[in-house]
């Protein structure tokens, strides 16, 4: 798993032992990662170091990717460059099964792939809010697009989820997968991790792209503006 550091990916890694899979968490400081366990291995590397994904990924029967980095005006390649020596790695090792996080977003920040349909959102969403956070977030979802398309020309049986935006509760609920185009504002971190776990479990959209988005409990904009975009106050839960 790279990117186990991230909330996201430490209710993963909870979540994944939990259910009795052996982890290998790919993290740049692994003193500062707060888990552990007989079935974890923490694994020290940085994803632009090739022969250290290398070493991560072997012996491995799936990779999830959950790369991110925060908005910012410089040019982004983390992702993109990281997903090149991740699926390099994989098809060194043999290793078929990819699960990778990018962002709903990316529906209205690029072109639509063939048969993909428009985003459906309200007005006020689609007119307003996506354009300025793909405009806040350009670098970002650039970079994200290119690991999209890196990701679409493997030969792995990739699957690549687009969560909507994120948000912080510590239960899983009620969540839906659906195309790319789905309407659903936000996705729970750990909503996002279960629905992780279960598509490199269970295969369910191989080579596909899905959105996954929570239907219960979910905050006001006003709170995921502030809390997750302009990083004013915290959620009640981590």
């Amino acid at each position: 798993m790279f990117g186990a550091n991230s909330s996201t990916g430490r209710h993963l890694t909870e979540q994944a032992l939990g259910a009795g899979h052996t982890v290998t968490a790919v993290v740049r400081r692994p003193e500062a990662f707060p888990l552990s366990g007989p079935q974890l291995r923490v694994h020290a590397a940085d994803v632009f170091d090739k022969a250290a994904v290398e070493e991560a990924v072997a012996g491995s029967e799936a990779v999830i990717s959950i790369l991110g980095v925060p908005y910012q005006r410089k040019p982004v390649t983390v992702l993109s460059r990281g997903i090149t020596h991740i699926t390099d790695a994989m098809a060194a090792h043999g290793v078929k099964r990819l699960v990778a996080v990018t962002s709903r977003l990316l529906a209205v920040h690029a072109p639509r792939s063939e048969g993909e349909k428009p985003l459906y959102e309200r007005f006020v969403y689609r007119r307003l809010l996506y354009p300025f956070l793909t405009t806040l977030g350009r670098t970002l979802y650039d970079d994200m697009l290119r690991m999209e398309h890196i990701v679409r020309a493997t030969e792995l049986d990739w699957t690549l989820v687009r969560p909507s935006a994120l948000y912080n509760t510590d239960v899983v609920s009620d969540y839906h997968f659906g195309p790319p185009e789905s309407p659903g504002l936000y996705t729970s971190r750990i909503d996002l991790a279960h629905s992780l776990l279960h598509e490199v479990t269970e295969n369910s959209h191989v080579r596909s792209v899905v959105s996954v988005f929570t239907t219960e409990g979910v905050p006001t904009f006003g709170d995921v503006l502030k809390k997750e975009v302009m990083r004013i106050g915290s959620w009640e839960h981590k």
